[in-house]
């Protein structure tokens, strides 16, 4: 099988998956620009067509983006300028006083059909999130809300459908009390398109939709998304170079291709290979074999992919680039150490 059958097999163009967003203007930039390798470039027009689809697909939804999966100051003045409010997680991204900042309890959800499960580190159950929405007003805060988050690239719309049903028995029970909460978080989770197709975004707001016409009725709260790697992740393309290429025996069926980047200077995601990138090969058309993909560093767990079945031209030389589509969030974020003597990757925004 060719690399350009294997393309082929993996984005089927059906009607109801989100289709990738063209690299014209990525591939110009990498083919004239010629940047130092490993480099990350995402496309801000992408970043801007992927606000306007969601505000075109969740009209009555405040949009907050999620500063940690990509807060590279380009991306974040594109998406003010558009209007977009700012998901921000701790006193560094914040960098200045929250005054006046009111408080809403996390409701614990299951993330089943999320390819980077958020499971069980943050959140409570429904009974809990009510004593203690209640015991801040006791103690003089002000609770808001509820928020809940079903897991990070969520392949499933229908895990929105439990969490808002929850949620609703929750904004009851807390009204019978005195509290009437103001808003609902359905967080993030949105996802970007990697090797597998996702339901089109379409598909997650008529689901989403539902569900609050039916648990909140007339009565619906001020609903809060907060989207990450929807809104960068297909804009950007990481681009890596092959340092070396090789067999451990002379008999073994898998080469091992070496890349100047791995699980610590860009592609953190690929622990347990849960986040499966699209690669691209200068070579792609020539015919491929299966390989083991690696990072540059000493530690033994840098390996990319081992199991998931990636194969790549056989005449893969060192030198030559290979593209990991669909880069742009949770990459350059989490290279911010240099590990081993390799420098964090850089991002371009054009």
């Amino acid at each position: 099988m060719v690399c350009k059958q294997l393309m082929r097999k993996m984005l089927p163009l059906a009607r109801d998956c989100e289709v990738p967003p063209t690299t014209a203007k990525i591939d110009r930039f990498l083919n004239t620009e010629r940047p130092s390798l490993p480099c990350i470039v995402v496309d801000l027009d992408v970043v801007r067509a992927k606000y306007a689809a969601l505000r075109a697909s969740f009209p009555y939804a405040t949009i907050f983006y999620a500063v940690k999966a990509n807060p590279a100051a380009d991306v974040l003045s594109a998406l003010a300028t558009l209007g977009a409010r700012f998901d921000l997680a701790s006193q560094g991204e914040i960098a200045r006083a929250a005054a006046d900042a009111q408080v809403f309890c996390r409701l614990l959800v299951d993330t089943k059909g999320a390819d980077w499960p958020l499971t069980r580190k943050f959140g409570c159950d429904a009974e809990m999130a009510v004593e203690l929405l209640l015991q801040a007003r006791a103690l003089g805060l002000d609770p808001k809300g509820l928020s809940f988050h079903v897991g990070s690239q969520q392949t499933d719309p229908l895990q929105w459908s439990r969490p808002i049903a929850v949620a609703a028995q929750i904004f009851h029970a807390c009204a019978k009390r005195g509290l009437n909460l103001a808003f609902l978080n359905v967080g993030g989770g949105l996802p970007a398109q990697y090797r597998t197709p996702v339901p089109a975004l379409d598909r997650y707001a008529e689901v989403i939709e539902i569900a609050l016409r039916q648990h909140f009725g007339d009565s619906r709260p001020e609903i809060i998304i907060e989207p990450g790697r929807y809104l960068v992740g297909d804009a950007g393309i990481l681009r890596s170079e092959v340092l070396l290429v090789a067999r451990k025996s002379r008999h073994a069926r898998k080469r091992w291709v070496y890349l100047d980047t791995g699980r610590y200077n860009g592609l953190p995601e690929t622990q347990g290979e849960r986040i499966q990138y699209r690669l691209r090969t200068m070579r792609d058309g020539d015919r491929c074999a299966p390989v083991v993909l690696a990072g540059p560093t000493c530690d033994s767990t840098d390996i990319i992919y081992e199991r998931a079945g990636y194969k790549l031209p056989i005449d893969l030389e060192v030198g030559d680039a290979i593209d990991f589509l669909s880069a742009g969030a949770y990459t350059a974020s989490y290279a911010s150490v240099e590990f081993n003597g390799f420098a964090p990757i850089r991002t371009y925004c054009i």
